[in-house]
């Protein structure tokens, strides 16, 4: 169990700051609805129907980017989601926002605006310089407590994440409970038969990182996606490199070829690589080519063949838990779908532990009308996700669990 209170424990009828996170694609200006949003509904949800005055905090982009913007859109797709209006000011702790604070009545929610406009949110510094901030001490004066529940950006050294636990009663909201449970399980929790990570992605550094910390925790280990060529190179297979100016391979290679070769040499017995890959021909349509086959990479792989799909759903299929981190393909294109879905489709069909982790690949459960419910847990951190697989610590988690230890 986590050593953090939650909102079980919450006084009633308090006035709480709870920190959100509601980071969204902007399309023309506008947010995207999301799976964040729902998340987040329900400890919304949960508070005000207690009765709980409730101060929502969350953040979009960062300073200089094109999705740094307000957070007025959000407060109407947050309110879809809760079933009850959300007020927005365009203040985050100015007087019109602590007065938009003081005046709220028992059940109501009013979302601040992006913490990231002010000055002391975003430099990573420790937890108790962030508590001395004129941004947490202004708000802090005007509520009773404060609830985060942004687990997906727990790993960050950011004034709303990690300064208020310092100077309220602080709490985990449900978001931050089962994300934390879900996604340290691999670490805490005994199974009874084989334990199966799928590695994929684009982000070869993350998750070869994660594959060398959990080499006791994890029986083998099913890759694809860009990790997955890497390893194919180690392996002496023509592949995992850049090819037609793409950037993807030939930079992590030797920022991990060491590691990746260590891995493997330690492994190999563990490590299921594609035996097959697919790519686009000529006409567009995709084609598929086994590794063996392979002379000179030519092409730019998309994803795993159709027989590295069924290698692998035997052992997810006897697996007692299985780990997901990374898409085998750009399942964003139909066409390179395969590797993903059938992956996905292989899980949700078995009785296993299963946590699908990461916003990119959890999307694929609902493009390709597969069911959260067929998973143990389906994921919406990404940072935080692999922090939390490699037993690295987030700081947002470890203020929750000081405050608890205050609270007794």
């Amino acid at each position: 169990m986590p050593a953090f209170d939650t909102i079980d424990d919450l006084p009633a009828d308090s006035r709480v700051l709870v920190r959100l996170d509601l980071n969204s694609p902007i399309e023309e200006g506008e947010p995207q609805d999301n799976r964040r949003f729902e998340r987040h509904a329900e400890t919304i949800r949960e508070l005000a129907a207690a009765g709980h005055r409730v101060v929502c905090l969350a953040h979009q982009g960062r300073p200089g980017r094109d999705d740094f913007t307000s957070l007025a859109g959000h407060a109407a797709i947050l309110a879809d989601h809760v079933g009850r209006d959300v007020a927005f000011v365009a203040d985050t702790y100015g007087d019109e926002a602590l007065d938009a604070i003081d005046a709220l009545g028992a059940g109501e929610v009013l979302l601040l605006e992006n913490t990231r406009m002010c000055d002391d949110e975003l430099p990573e510094e420790s937890p108790e310089e962030k508590a001395e901030t004129e941004f947490v001490r202004t708000l802090a004066s005007h509520v009773d407590a404060y609830v985060n529940d942004a687990y997906s950006a727990a790993h960050r050294l950011h004034a709303s994440l990690v300064g208020f636990p310092l100077v309220l009663p602080a709490y985990a909201g449900r978001v931050m409970e089962t994300e934390y449970e879900a996604n340290t399980a691999i670490a805490t929790r005994e199974f009874d038969g084989p334990v199966t990570m799928v590695v994929g992605g684009t982000k070869a550094t993350d998750v070869i990182g994660v594959m060398d910390a959990l080499d006791d925790r994890v029986d083998r280990f099913l890759l694809g996606g860009v990790a997955g060529e890497l390893f194919l190179r180690a392996a002496g297979r023509p592949v995992g490199h850049d090819v037609g100016g793409t950037e993807l391979f030939d930079e992590q290679w030797e920022a991990n070829r060491e590691l990746i070769e260590s891995v493997l040499d330690e492994r190999g017995d563990a490590i299921h690589l594609a035996s097959d890959l697919a790519y686009p021909d000529d006409d567009g349509d995709r084609a598929e080519i086994a590794v063996s086959e392979i002379d000179e990479k030519t092409e730019g792989y998309l994803d795993v063949g159709s027989e590295t799909v069924a290698d692998y759903e035997p052992p997810l299929r006897e697996s007692d838990a299985v780990f997901v981190k990374g898409a085998l393909g750009v399942f964003e294109d139909e066409r390179f779908a395969d590797g993903t879905v059938g992956v996905l489709e292989a899980i949700a069909d078995t009785d296993c532990f299963s946590v699908v982790g990461g916003g990119d690949t959890s999307r694929a459960i609902e493009m390709y009308g597969l069911s959260e419910d067929d998973f143990s847990h389906v994921s919406i951190a990404g940072g935080a996700y692999i922090r939390a697989l490699t037993g690295e610590p987030l700081p947002a988690v470890e203020v929750l669990e000081a405050a608890a230890e205050r609270n007794e």
